[in-house]
């Protein structure tokens, strides 16, 4: 009787790739890049603060095979972000793939918000946002293309379902969401003629610690999942999964979308029973 043979691996979405995730040493950028480096991709994890963690989440990373360092960037600040982008095309030679991810809430009632907490969450939400894609573009223009993908270069932003839900008390956030959404389709405009895709995925209630209140008790968790027509909070894994094949040539003919992952938050479940 003739022996099995194993299976052949099944080969990695992105491998030979490199990768940028910008506020990836915690949460949904730490799960992205993860499956980004499960799939073969080297990896640039971009922090702020805690670099402890990030050297930790990288030194996690080189274990899969693949080449992953730790960069500090301010995103809402143009030097960090040019800086971030020459160490991490220093390592790496280029980049592939760049996801945009860092985002930041100072929540507050309108009548209660201040011009600081507004300003903070448009710099580092939509103000990095725009600076982290127009570096990346000039990257991928800089190099031309690579026999590693069929794309120039792909960029991913992380939005929400508030690029589509209202969300009161969160003006500040809920707006720069909105604001993603034009940004982001309105450069995949631009820029699908050189092959460059830009598109976004748009959680909805994910386990982070951004919103580690709405779930961190199962009477929170419950209240929270009369939102979701699925009955479960998110998880990053859920988000990063989607991150990955939407970098990949699998989604080679996707440009200017917004993928929601959200187990069915914007399909307005208050109507379930009629509203």
């Amino acid at each position: 009787m003739n022996a099995r043979v194993p299976d052949p691996p099944t080969p990695k979405l992105l491998a030979g790739q490199n990768a940028l995730v910008t506020g990836a040493n915690s949460g949904i950028g730490e799960g992205i890049a993860r499956e980004l480096a499960a799939q073969g991709a080297n990896v640039a994890v971009n922090y702020v603060v805690h670099p402890e963690t990030a050297q930790a989440i990288c030194d996690d990373l080189g274990k899969q095979g693949v080449k992953a360092i730790a960069v500090r960037g301010d995103v809402s600040k143009e030097a960090d972000v040019q800086a971030m982008f020459a160490e991490a095309v220093e390592a790496f030679g280029t980049l592939d793939i760049v996801c945009s991810n860092a985002g930041i809430q100072r929540d507050a009632r309108l009548t209660d918000m201040t011009l600081e907490q507004w300003n903070q969450v448009i710099g580092v939400n939509l103000t990095g946002a725009f600076l982290v894609a127009r570096e990346a573009a000039r990257e991928f223009t800089r190099r031309g293309m690579r026999d590693v993908s069929c794309a120039l270069g792909k960029i991913i932003f992380t939005s929400s379902v508030h690029q589509m839900i209202p969300w009161a008390g969160h003006c500040n956030y809920a707006t720069t969401k909105g604001g993603i959404m034009q940004l982001m389709e309105s450069i995949a405009q631009e820029l699908a003629p050189q092959k460059i895709r830009v598109n976004s995925v748009c959680p909805g209630a994910i386990k982070t610690a951004i919103n580690r209140a709405a779930w961190a008790t199962p009477e929170a968790e419950q209240k929270l999942e009369t939102l979701i027509p699925c009955k479960r909070v998110g998880d990053p894994g859920d988000i990063a999964r989607v991150a990955a094949w939407l970098a990949s040539d699998q989604a080679d003919y996707i440009y200017g979308a917004s993928i929601f992952v959200d187990g069915g938050m914007t399909l307005f479940p208050g109507f379930a029973t009629g509203g």
